[in-house]
């Protein structure tokens, strides 16, 4: 992926290093991009100042498009956070006011720009914002030209409204308008930009699917679907979060040596699959990586580790946060004669919420401690910031000796080893 591809090569490099889990039309698909230049976009909501960790994926899949040739668009959500998307949700999100929206998205196009080329070039990104055209939306009108598309029969056999209905949680009508929005979102990228391709996650499928269909109704218009499989590590865990919560993707919420660690940490068996979707390097020279061995992979995974903090916080910041990593754990500056606490294997398996973790290591006299520690973030998992007080830590957590480093401040640190 080093050197310039053509048109023809977006499909395949997605196949070839595993984004690719369902495509509405793949051989129209690949067809359209060996054409000529093709326009897709990914939508962002702007519920957080920050993307983490489990928006990577898409935000590489972009830069493929666009290092292949064509044009992307992000697309930020400024007018469906009003909404909130139900997918994968339990409960209604948290409504945010006009004020967070606007900070948010302010705070969330820094990140885009270090992964994408923005300007006013064929291949050039696009930074679009769907409050542009829905907030200024004729509810009757757009329920009379748009929303006949839709029945009520086939939206309810949708993953992201099933979920609720079966656990007999809520779901608001507001959100229940969520799919009738995205789908808009892309018959009027269509209209504006000649966007054909949709992408993002699976949970995605239906309301992109709804999108596509809506632009073959009203406009007559061949637009395509693609989604990426649910992305979990080795041991079931979803990507983006920690032990010590979001992995987060802005550098004033975590920093280049705390992502770094995030990636150093890695399970044996996801490294080959991650460094295929996270950095740029040569599947060649992937498939060596992945074939090593014993403490070898751990080589593997510090590779990993600086290549894909070298993406988003640049080579220097990357670099460095290796050099640091080497120096406290190479050298003996952390680990070495460190006091060990022994918790049983089958505890570890269950998961051991923080504040317990922290009262057996012994770092605090009480939950209420930890708790306040933890808002001060002092407290820390493997050198990563815990954030949330209802955190746990697990087998998920042992790092390449095979224990779970605790740590309160900058000198007290204390390893958690699992016994049988």
């Amino acid at each position: 992926m080093a050197a310039p591809a053509t048109h023809s090569d977006f499909v395949q490099i997605l196949k070839e290093r595993g984004y690719l889990h369902q495509v509405s039309d793949e051989e129209g698909l690949r067809k359209r991009a060996a054409e000529g230049r093709i326009t897709a976009y990914i939508g962002f909501d702007c519920t957080a100042p920050s993307l983490h960790v489990g928006h990577l994926i898409s935000i590489m899949m972009l830069r493929i498009l666009q290092k292949s040739g064509h044009r992307p668009i992000v697309l930020l959500g400024g007018g469906t956070t009003k909404v909130g998307d139900p997918s994968g949700k339990d409960e209604q999100r948290k409504i945010l006011s006009q004020a967070d929206i606007d900070f948010n998205k302010a705070s969330l196009k820094t990140v885009y720009e270090r992964f994408l080329t923005f300007g006013d070039g064929p291949a050039d990104a696009i930074m679009a914002d769907n409050d542009e055209w829905l907030s200024s939306l004729r509810y009757i009108e757009f329920l009379r030209d748009y929303g006949r598309h839709f029945t009520i029969n086939r939206m309810l056999t949708f993953d992201s409204v099933k979920l609720r209905l079966d656990r007999e949680q809520p779901l608001t009508f507001l959100e229940f308008n969520y799919m009738l929005l995205q789908a808009y979102d892309f018959l009027e990228l269509s209209r504006r930009y000649g966007c054909v391709l949709q992408m993002g996650g699976s949970d995605q499928w239906g309301n992109i699917v709804n999108g596509m269909e809506l632009g073959r109704r009203v406009d007559g218009r061949e637009l395509f679907a693609l989604t990426t499989p649910l992305l979990t590590t080795s041991s079931g865990a979803k990507m983006g979060k920690s032990a010590g919560g979001a992995v987060w993707l802005n550098a004033d919420l975590l920093s280049p040596y705390e992502y770094w660690q995030y990636w150093r940490n890695t399970e044996d068996g996801d490294v080959g699959r991650f460094l295929k979707l996270f950095t740029e390097m040569p599947l060649d020279e992937i498939a060596r990586l992945e074939a090593l061995q014993g403490a070898e992979i751990n080589e593997a995974k510090k590779i990993l580790a600086t290549e894909v903090t070298a993406l988003l916080h640049g080579r220097e910041a990357a670099e460095t946060a290796a050099d640091t990593a080497r120096r406290a754990f190479e050298e003996g500056a952390a680990a070495e004669g460190l006091p060990t606490v022994e918790i049983p294997r089958g505890e570890l398996a269950e998961g051991v919420g923080i504040l317990n973790a922290a009262v057996k290591a012994g770092l605090v006299a009480s939950t209420s401690d930890a708790r306040r520690q933890i808002k001060g973030g002092a407290l820390k998992v493997n050198d990563v910031a815990v954030t949330d007080d209802r955190a746990s830590v697990s087998l998920a957590n042992l790092d390449a000796e095979g224990v779970i480093k605790l740590s309160l401040g900058k000198k007290r640190h204390v390893l958690l080893k699992p016994t049988q």
